[in-house]
């Protein structure tokens, strides 16, 4: 079945109020490509100003906590998200699982979190390089989704991303076949759980992920967009990607 191509930026710990500028031009930019979904993911102190900035445009937080309120110093939940103008958020970034020591249950509760908080909920998921150096790639990666999926969603408000660890931010990326590989693996396994929903769900990839590599990634098999790091602070860099994506329809 075709799903709509689904491209995302996760800005990191980057950008000052300054930076809304670029967001502003991503979306304009975007509304060229109406066949491909555009989201960007701030840091906390920008989601609301960009939500103000750009209105009726995806704009999610990058991480929330499992709880819905508490003595949690420092974490942000999901229902805050949601009450700023927040659409969606990511979780289980390996930035958050190895930097934070989240683990597969930590990872499952924040998603069940985002959903119940009505946020769409980005999966991340992906091998350090020993682990693909070693052949057990896609063992440990769907490990990964045996422990972090939750066993209800929203197929169309849950969407996986691929990241290898190794290529992250590196300039090192997999092969198309890999890729394909991967995220055909992924697909299979959804499918063995949750039957047909697996096929509304969008498995995105992500991991130096440029405006050269883009299209060639983005049309190998089951791949239905990109979570973007670097190359989404400036249109400049970004729209590329998004203009990869609207290509292939």
């Amino acid at each position: 079945m075709a799903r709509r191509k689904y491209v995302v930026g996760n800005w990191k710990m980057n950008g000052l109020s300054a930076a809304l500028a670029d967001a502003q031009a991503i979306f304009a930019g975007a509304e060229d490509h109406s066949a491909v979904d555009v989201a960007i993911c701030p840091p906390f102190t920008l989601v609301g100003a960009m939500v103000a900035a750009a209105p009726g445009s995806a704009v999610g937080g990058q991480d929330c906590h499992s709880a819905t309120s508490g003595a949690f110093t420092g974490s942000v939940a999901a229902p805050m998200l949601a009450d700023i103008g927040a659409s969606l958020v990511i979780v289980g970034h390996s930035e958050r699982r190895e930097g934070f020591s989240e683990s597969d249950a930590d990872v499952r509760a924040k998603a069940e979190a985002g959903l119940t908080a009505g946020l769409s909920v980005i999966l991340c998921v992906g091998e350090p390089r020993a682990v693909r150096e070693s052949g057990g790639a896609i063992d440990y990666v769907l490990a990964q989704i045996a422990g972090s999926v939750p066993e209800s969603f929203d197929a169309h408000r849950l969407a996986i991303a691929y990241e290898p660890i190794w290529a992250i931010g590196t300039g090192l990326v997999p092969t198309v076949v890999d890729v394909a590989a991967m995220h055909g693996a992924i697909r299979r396994a959804l499918a063995a759980r949750f039957g047909g929903a697996a096929e509304d769900m969008r498995i995105l990839y992500g991991g130096s992920v440029n405006g050269d590599n883009a299209a060639e990634l983005l049309d190998a098999g089951d791949v239905d967009g990109a979570l973007v790091g670097g190359a989404s602070l400036t249109a400049a860099k970004f729209m590329p990607i998004v203009a990869a994506a609207a290509a292939l329809g």
